[in-house]
Protein backbone atom coordinates (compact mmCIF):
# COMPACT_ATOMS: atom_id res chain seq x y z
CA UNK A 1 0.00 0.00 0.00
CA UNK A 2 1.25 3.46 -0.92
CA UNK A 3 0.97 6.52 1.32
CA UNK A 4 -1.54 9.17 0.29
CA UNK A 5 -2.00 12.82 1.27
CA UNK A 6 -4.32 11.58 4.05
CA UNK A 7 -1.31 10.01 5.79
CA UNK A 8 0.71 13.16 6.46
CA UNK A 9 0.21 16.57 8.05
CA UNK A 10 -0.07 19.36 5.46
CA UNK A 11 -0.90 22.42 7.57
CA UNK A 12 1.50 25.27 6.92
CA UNK A 13 3.67 23.12 4.67
CA UNK A 14 4.80 23.98 1.16
CA UNK A 15 3.19 21.17 -0.82
CA UNK A 16 4.66 20.39 -4.24
CA UNK A 17 2.08 18.66 -6.44
CA UNK A 18 3.01 17.12 -9.79
CA UNK A 19 -0.29 17.14 -11.70
CA UNK A 20 -1.00 16.01 -15.24
CA UNK A 21 -2.43 19.11 -16.90
CA UNK A 22 -1.36 18.01 -20.38
CA UNK A 23 -4.71 19.12 -21.81
CA UNK A 24 -5.59 19.48 -25.51
CA UNK A 25 -5.34 23.09 -26.72
CA UNK A 26 -6.41 24.89 -29.87
CA UNK A 27 -5.47 28.51 -30.58
CA UNK A 28 -4.61 29.04 -26.92
CA UNK A 29 -7.95 27.67 -25.70
CA UNK A 30 -8.39 24.43 -23.72
CA UNK A 31 -10.67 22.07 -25.69
CA UNK A 32 -11.12 19.48 -22.90
CA UNK A 33 -10.46 20.26 -19.22
CA UNK A 34 -11.10 16.72 -17.93
CA UNK A 35 -7.55 16.32 -16.58
CA UNK A 36 -7.84 19.55 -14.59
CA UNK A 37 -11.23 18.51 -13.19
CA UNK A 38 -9.84 15.09 -12.19
CA UNK A 39 -7.12 16.75 -10.09
CA UNK A 40 -9.51 19.01 -8.14
CA UNK A 41 -10.17 16.63 -5.19
CA UNK A 42 -6.44 16.49 -4.36
CA UNK A 43 -5.98 20.25 -4.75
CA UNK A 44 -9.06 21.05 -2.67
CA UNK A 45 -8.03 18.65 0.10
CA UNK A 46 -4.57 20.25 0.42
CA UNK A 47 -6.19 23.72 0.58
CA UNK A 48 -8.68 22.56 3.24
CA UNK A 49 -5.80 21.17 5.31
CA UNK A 50 -4.01 24.52 5.22
CA UNK A 51 -1.24 23.62 2.80
CA UNK A 52 0.65 26.15 0.66
CA UNK A 53 0.28 24.79 -2.84
CA UNK A 54 2.92 24.68 -5.59
CA UNK A 55 1.55 23.08 -8.77
CA UNK A 56 3.46 22.03 -11.87
CA UNK A 57 2.92 19.95 -14.99
CA UNK A 58 4.20 19.37 -18.49
CA UNK A 59 2.16 20.38 -21.54
CA UNK A 60 2.78 19.04 -25.04
CA UNK A 61 6.21 18.54 -26.56
CA UNK A 62 8.77 21.31 -26.34
CA UNK A 63 11.56 20.89 -28.89
CA UNK A 64 12.00 24.48 -30.12
CA UNK A 65 11.66 28.03 -28.80
CA UNK A 66 8.47 28.36 -30.93
CA UNK A 67 6.90 25.46 -28.99
CA UNK A 68 7.02 27.65 -25.88
CA UNK A 69 4.49 30.03 -27.45
CA UNK A 70 1.81 27.33 -27.82
CA UNK A 71 2.60 25.25 -24.71
CA UNK A 72 2.47 27.72 -21.84
CA UNK A 73 0.49 26.61 -18.78
CA UNK A 74 -0.95 30.12 -18.29
CA UNK A 75 -4.37 29.22 -19.83
CA UNK A 76 -4.43 26.15 -17.57
CA UNK A 77 -3.76 28.30 -14.48
CA UNK A 78 -6.61 30.60 -15.57
CA UNK A 79 -9.00 27.66 -16.00
CA UNK A 80 -8.01 26.17 -12.64
CA UNK A 81 -8.62 29.55 -11.02
CA UNK A 82 -12.18 29.58 -12.51
CA UNK A 83 -12.88 26.03 -11.31
CA UNK A 84 -11.60 26.69 -7.78
CA UNK A 85 -13.06 30.22 -7.65
CA UNK A 86 -9.83 31.54 -6.17
CA UNK A 87 -6.61 33.07 -7.56
CA UNK A 88 -3.89 30.82 -8.97
CA UNK A 89 -0.67 32.83 -9.09
CA UNK A 90 1.14 31.91 -12.31
CA UNK A 91 4.93 32.21 -12.59
CA UNK A 92 6.12 32.08 -16.23
CA UNK A 93 9.44 30.43 -15.27
CA UNK A 94 10.56 26.94 -14.25
CA UNK A 95 13.20 28.21 -11.81
CA UNK A 96 14.83 31.39 -10.50
CA UNK A 97 14.24 34.31 -8.13
CA UNK A 98 10.71 35.18 -9.30
CA UNK A 99 9.51 31.62 -8.61
CA UNK A 100 11.33 31.45 -5.27
CA UNK A 101 9.86 34.78 -4.13
CA UNK A 102 6.32 33.78 -5.15
CA UNK A 103 6.67 30.60 -3.08
CA UNK A 104 8.19 32.36 -0.05
CA UNK A 105 5.21 34.78 -0.01
CA UNK A 106 2.64 31.97 -0.13
CA UNK A 107 0.15 31.92 2.72
CA UNK A 108 -1.82 28.84 3.79
CA UNK A 109 -4.52 27.86 1.26
CA UNK A 110 -2.88 29.85 -1.56
CA UNK A 111 -1.66 28.46 -4.89
CA UNK A 112 1.32 29.11 -7.14
CA UNK A 113 1.64 27.33 -10.50
CA UNK A 114 4.92 27.45 -12.36
CA UNK A 115 5.60 27.10 -16.09
CA UNK A 116 5.64 23.91 -18.19
CA UNK A 117 8.31 21.53 -16.85
CA UNK A 118 9.21 20.55 -20.43
CA UNK A 119 10.57 24.08 -21.07
CA UNK A 120 13.63 22.62 -19.31
CA UNK A 121 14.02 20.17 -22.19
CA UNK A 122 15.33 23.02 -24.38
CA UNK A 123 18.12 23.18 -21.86
CA UNK A 124 19.68 19.79 -22.65
CA UNK A 125 16.62 17.58 -21.95
CA UNK A 126 16.88 18.32 -18.23
CA UNK A 127 13.28 17.36 -17.39
CA UNK A 128 12.80 14.20 -19.44
CA UNK A 129 16.33 12.91 -18.83
CA UNK A 130 15.81 13.32 -15.05
CA UNK A 131 18.69 15.77 -14.56
CA UNK A 132 19.74 15.35 -10.88
CA UNK A 133 20.46 19.05 -10.34
CA UNK A 134 16.99 20.02 -11.62
CA UNK A 135 15.20 17.40 -9.49
CA UNK A 136 17.12 18.62 -6.41
CA UNK A 137 16.27 22.25 -7.21
CA UNK A 138 12.54 21.61 -7.55
CA UNK A 139 12.57 19.49 -4.36
CA UNK A 140 14.19 22.44 -2.50
CA UNK A 141 11.06 24.54 -3.19
CA UNK A 142 8.77 22.46 -0.95
CA UNK A 143 8.43 20.39 2.23
CA UNK A 144 6.25 17.57 0.86
CA UNK A 145 5.89 16.01 -2.60
CA UNK A 146 2.53 14.72 -3.87
CA UNK A 147 2.59 12.77 -7.13
CA UNK A 148 -0.86 12.94 -8.69
CA UNK A 149 0.23 12.62 -12.33
CA UNK A 150 -0.57 9.06 -13.35
CA UNK A 151 -0.33 10.07 -17.02
CA UNK A 152 3.47 10.40 -16.64
CA UNK A 153 3.97 7.61 -14.08
CA UNK A 154 5.63 5.40 -16.70
CA UNK A 155 8.45 7.91 -17.12
CA UNK A 156 11.27 8.71 -14.67
CA UNK A 157 11.53 12.49 -15.09
CA UNK A 158 13.02 15.24 -12.93
CA UNK A 159 9.48 16.36 -12.01
CA UNK A 160 8.61 13.00 -10.40
CA UNK A 161 11.57 10.65 -9.73
CA UNK A 162 14.06 13.56 -9.50
CA UNK A 163 12.10 15.42 -6.83
CA UNK A 164 11.30 12.21 -4.93
CA UNK A 165 15.03 11.39 -4.63
CA UNK A 166 15.54 14.65 -2.72
CA UNK A 167 12.57 14.89 -0.35
CA UNK A 168 11.46 12.73 2.58
CA UNK A 169 7.66 12.80 2.33
CA UNK A 170 6.49 11.45 -1.04
CA UNK A 171 2.79 10.54 -1.19
CA UNK A 172 0.10 10.02 -3.81
CA UNK A 173 -2.81 12.31 -4.50
CA UNK A 174 -6.35 10.96 -4.79
CA UNK A 175 -6.22 10.55 -8.58
CA UNK A 176 -3.03 8.48 -8.43
CA UNK A 177 -4.54 6.48 -5.54
CA UNK A 178 -7.58 5.69 -7.72
CA UNK A 179 -5.45 4.56 -10.66
CA UNK A 180 -3.37 2.26 -8.43
CA UNK A 181 -6.50 0.85 -6.83
CA UNK A 182 -8.57 0.19 -9.94
CA UNK A 183 -6.02 -0.80 -12.57
CA UNK A 184 -3.67 -2.51 -10.10
CA UNK A 185 -6.46 -4.52 -8.46
CA UNK A 186 -8.13 -5.36 -11.77
CA UNK A 187 -4.94 -6.96 -13.02
CA UNK A 188 -3.67 -8.54 -9.81
CA UNK A 189 -6.80 -9.43 -7.87
CA UNK A 190 -9.90 -9.21 -10.10
CA UNK A 191 -13.40 -10.39 -9.30
CA UNK A 192 -14.15 -13.06 -11.91
CA UNK A 193 -15.05 -13.52 -14.68
CA UNK A 194 -12.38 -10.97 -15.66
CA UNK A 195 -12.65 -9.90 -19.31
CA UNK A 196 -10.29 -7.59 -21.19
CA UNK A 197 -11.32 -5.80 -24.38
CA UNK A 198 -8.36 -4.70 -26.50
CA UNK A 199 -8.82 -2.58 -29.61
CA UNK A 200 -6.97 0.05 -31.56
CA UNK A 201 -4.83 -0.15 -34.65
CA UNK A 202 -1.72 -2.12 -33.75
CA UNK A 203 -0.98 -5.52 -32.25
CA UNK A 204 2.60 -4.26 -31.78
CA UNK A 205 1.38 -1.63 -29.25
CA UNK A 206 -0.39 -4.28 -27.19
CA UNK A 207 1.98 -7.28 -27.35
CA UNK A 208 3.06 -7.18 -23.69
CA UNK A 209 -0.47 -6.34 -22.55
CA UNK A 210 -1.91 -9.38 -24.34
CA UNK A 211 0.87 -11.62 -23.00
CA UNK A 212 0.33 -10.42 -19.42
CA UNK A 213 -3.48 -10.57 -19.61
CA UNK A 214 -3.46 -14.08 -21.07
CA UNK A 215 -2.16 -15.18 -17.65
CA UNK A 216 -4.75 -13.12 -15.75
CA UNK A 217 -7.97 -12.66 -17.74
CA UNK A 218 -10.63 -15.29 -18.42
CA UNK A 219 -11.23 -13.94 -21.95
CA UNK A 220 -9.70 -11.24 -24.16
CA UNK A 221 -11.99 -9.72 -26.79
CA UNK A 222 -10.00 -8.34 -29.74
CA UNK A 223 -11.34 -5.53 -31.94
CA UNK A 224 -10.11 -2.57 -33.96
CA UNK A 225 -7.62 -2.87 -36.82
CA UNK A 226 -5.38 -5.13 -34.71
CA UNK A 227 -7.90 -7.92 -35.35
CA UNK A 228 -6.83 -8.02 -39.02
CA UNK A 229 -3.29 -9.07 -38.10
CA UNK A 230 -4.85 -12.01 -36.24
CA UNK A 231 -7.01 -12.78 -39.30
CA UNK A 232 -3.86 -12.90 -41.41
CA UNK A 233 -2.39 -15.36 -38.88
CA UNK A 234 -5.45 -17.57 -39.50
CA UNK A 235 -4.88 -17.36 -43.25
CA UNK A 236 -7.85 -15.03 -43.90
CA UNK A 237 -7.91 -12.33 -46.61
CA UNK A 238 -7.97 -8.80 -45.12
CA UNK A 239 -8.34 -6.72 -48.30
CA UNK A 240 -6.88 -3.23 -47.96
CA UNK A 241 -7.28 -3.17 -44.17
CA UNK A 242 -4.55 -1.96 -41.86
CA UNK A 243 -2.45 -5.02 -41.03
CA UNK A 244 0.99 -5.49 -39.46
CA UNK A 245 2.61 -8.13 -41.62
CA UNK A 246 5.72 -8.15 -39.39
CA UNK A 247 3.57 -9.38 -36.50
CA UNK A 248 1.57 -12.14 -38.21
CA UNK A 249 3.80 -14.91 -36.84
CA UNK A 250 3.61 -13.36 -33.41
CA UNK A 251 -0.21 -13.21 -33.63
CA UNK A 252 -0.18 -16.89 -34.63
CA UNK A 253 1.85 -17.81 -31.54
CA UNK A 254 -0.51 -15.78 -29.31
CA UNK A 255 -3.54 -17.62 -30.72
CA UNK A 256 -1.86 -20.94 -29.93
CA UNK A 257 -0.87 -19.83 -26.42
CA UNK A 258 -4.36 -18.46 -25.74
CA UNK A 259 -6.12 -21.86 -26.01
CA UNK A 260 -9.44 -20.21 -26.91
CA UNK A 261 -9.14 -17.20 -24.57
CA UNK A 262 -8.72 -14.73 -27.46
CA UNK A 263 -12.06 -13.90 -29.07
CA UNK A 264 -11.84 -12.29 -32.53
CA UNK A 265 -14.60 -10.41 -34.41
CA UNK A 266 -16.74 -12.75 -36.53
CA UNK A 267 -17.95 -10.01 -38.91
CA UNK A 268 -16.87 -6.50 -39.90
CA UNK A 269 -18.16 -3.30 -41.42
CA UNK A 270 -16.11 -2.75 -44.59
CA UNK A 271 -15.64 0.33 -46.73
CA UNK A 272 -14.19 1.01 -50.16
CA UNK A 273 -12.16 3.98 -48.86
CA UNK A 274 -11.13 5.68 -45.63
CA UNK A 275 -13.67 8.53 -45.61
CA UNK A 276 -16.67 9.41 -43.38
CA UNK A 277 -19.18 8.75 -46.17
CA UNK A 278 -17.55 5.76 -47.84
CA UNK A 279 -19.77 2.99 -49.29
CA UNK A 280 -20.07 0.20 -46.74
CA UNK A 281 -20.94 -3.46 -46.58
CA UNK A 282 -20.90 -6.08 -43.82
CA UNK A 283 -18.97 -9.28 -44.30
CA UNK A 284 -18.10 -12.37 -42.24
CA UNK A 285 -14.53 -12.59 -40.97
CA UNK A 286 -13.36 -15.07 -43.60
CA UNK A 287 -15.16 -13.45 -46.58
CA UNK A 288 -13.18 -10.23 -47.05
CA UNK A 289 -13.31 -8.78 -50.60
CA UNK A 290 -9.78 -7.86 -51.73
CA UNK A 291 -10.67 -4.24 -52.56
CA UNK A 292 -12.24 -3.24 -49.21
CA UNK A 293 -11.00 -2.35 -45.72
CA UNK A 294 -12.44 -3.15 -42.28
CA UNK A 295 -13.33 -0.06 -40.25
CA UNK A 296 -15.60 -1.43 -37.48
CA UNK A 297 -16.94 -4.63 -35.94
CA UNK A 298 -20.20 -5.95 -37.37
CA UNK A 299 -23.59 -6.75 -35.73
CA UNK A 300 -22.84 -10.47 -35.16
CA UNK A 301 -19.65 -9.52 -33.31
CA UNK A 302 -21.58 -7.04 -31.16
CA UNK A 303 -23.93 -9.89 -30.15
CA UNK A 304 -20.96 -12.22 -29.55
CA UNK A 305 -19.26 -9.64 -27.30
CA UNK A 306 -22.52 -8.99 -25.46
CA UNK A 307 -22.79 -12.68 -24.71
CA UNK A 308 -19.16 -12.93 -23.54
CA UNK A 309 -19.59 -9.91 -21.25
CA UNK A 310 -22.99 -10.66 -19.73
CA UNK A 311 -21.67 -12.29 -16.51
CA UNK A 312 -18.40 -10.34 -16.26
CA UNK A 313 -17.45 -8.98 -12.84
CA UNK A 314 -14.30 -7.08 -13.92
CA UNK A 315 -13.79 -5.53 -17.37
CA UNK A 316 -10.76 -3.57 -18.57
CA UNK A 317 -11.13 -1.89 -21.96
CA UNK A 318 -8.30 -0.27 -23.93
CA UNK A 319 -8.68 0.75 -27.58
CA UNK A 320 -11.76 1.46 -29.73
CA UNK A 321 -13.58 -1.13 -31.88
CA UNK A 322 -13.45 0.95 -35.06
CA UNK A 323 -12.85 4.38 -36.54
CA UNK A 324 -15.21 6.03 -34.04
CA UNK A 325 -14.33 9.53 -35.32
CA UNK A 326 -16.57 8.73 -38.35
CA UNK A 327 -20.23 8.18 -37.38
CA UNK A 328 -20.63 5.27 -39.79
CA UNK A 329 -17.86 3.35 -38.04
CA UNK A 330 -18.60 4.32 -34.44
CA UNK A 331 -21.35 1.72 -33.94
CA UNK A 332 -19.09 -0.98 -32.44
CA UNK A 333 -17.36 1.39 -30.01
CA UNK A 334 -20.72 2.85 -28.92
CA UNK A 335 -22.13 -0.67 -28.47
CA UNK A 336 -19.23 -1.59 -26.13
CA UNK A 337 -19.86 1.61 -24.12
CA UNK A 338 -23.52 0.60 -23.85
CA UNK A 339 -22.71 -3.00 -22.82
CA UNK A 340 -20.34 -1.91 -20.06
CA UNK A 341 -22.69 0.83 -18.87
CA UNK A 342 -25.40 -1.78 -18.33
CA UNK A 343 -23.34 -4.46 -16.58
CA UNK A 344 -24.70 -5.20 -13.11
CA UNK A 345 -22.32 -5.37 -10.11
CA UNK A 346 -19.22 -5.17 -12.29
CA UNK A 347 -16.05 -3.09 -12.02
CA UNK A 348 -15.55 -1.43 -15.43
CA UNK A 349 -12.26 0.30 -16.18
CA UNK A 350 -11.29 2.28 -19.26
CA UNK A 351 -7.54 2.37 -19.84
CA UNK A 352 -7.22 5.95 -21.08
CA UNK A 353 -6.37 6.93 -24.65
CA UNK A 354 -8.84 6.70 -27.53
CA UNK A 355 -11.39 4.44 -25.83
CA UNK A 356 -11.67 6.96 -22.98
CA UNK A 357 -11.99 9.81 -25.50
CA UNK A 358 -14.75 7.87 -27.29
CA UNK A 359 -16.66 7.10 -24.07
CA UNK A 360 -16.55 10.77 -23.07
CA UNK A 361 -17.54 11.90 -26.59
CA UNK A 362 -20.58 9.57 -26.56
CA UNK A 363 -21.69 10.76 -23.10
CA UNK A 364 -20.76 7.66 -21.10
CA UNK A 365 -18.14 9.22 -18.85
CA UNK A 366 -20.15 8.65 -15.67
CA UNK A 367 -21.18 5.10 -16.54
CA UNK A 368 -17.82 3.42 -15.79
CA UNK A 369 -16.27 2.61 -12.44
CA UNK A 370 -13.07 4.33 -13.51
CA UNK A 371 -11.71 6.09 -16.60
CA UNK A 372 -7.92 6.23 -16.50
CA UNK A 373 -6.21 9.57 -17.18
CA UNK A 374 -3.10 7.87 -18.56
CA UNK A 375 -2.92 6.21 -21.97
CA UNK A 376 0.70 5.00 -22.06
CA UNK A 377 0.88 4.65 -18.27
CA UNK A 378 -2.27 2.51 -18.06
CA UNK A 379 -1.01 0.29 -20.90
CA UNK A 380 2.30 -0.29 -19.11
CA UNK A 381 0.43 -0.94 -15.85
CA UNK A 382 -1.72 -3.52 -17.68
CA UNK A 383 1.52 -5.10 -18.92
CA UNK A 384 2.37 -5.74 -15.27
CA UNK A 385 5.29 -3.30 -15.27
CA UNK A 386 6.33 -1.38 -12.18
CA UNK A 387 5.98 2.32 -13.00
CA UNK A 388 8.71 4.76 -11.86
CA UNK A 389 6.14 7.37 -10.79
CA UNK A 390 4.47 4.83 -8.48
CA UNK A 391 7.66 3.18 -7.16
CA UNK A 392 8.82 6.58 -5.79
CA UNK A 393 5.78 6.98 -3.51
CA UNK A 394 6.44 6.04 0.14
CA UNK A 395 4.95 2.74 1.31
CA UNK A 396 2.61 2.81 4.26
Amino acid sequence: MKKTIRDISLKGKKVLIRVDFNVPMKDGEITDDNRIVQALPTIQYVLEQGGKLILFSHLGRVATEEDKLTNSLRPVANRLSELLQQPVYFVPFTRGPELEQAISKLKEKEIVMFENTRFEDLNGKKESKNNPELGAYWASLGDVFVNDAFGTAHRAHASNAGIAANITDVVSGFLMEKEIKFIGEAVNNPSRPFIAILGGAKVSDKISVIENLLTKADKILICGAMAYTFYKALGYEVGTSKCELDFVDFAKSLLEKAKGKLILPIDNVLANEFTPDAQTTISDANQFPTNMMGLDIGPKTIELFKNELKNAKTVVWNGPAGVFEFDKFAVGTKAICEMLANLKDATTILGGGDSAAAAIQFGYENKFTHISTGGGASLEYLEGKELPGIIIINDK
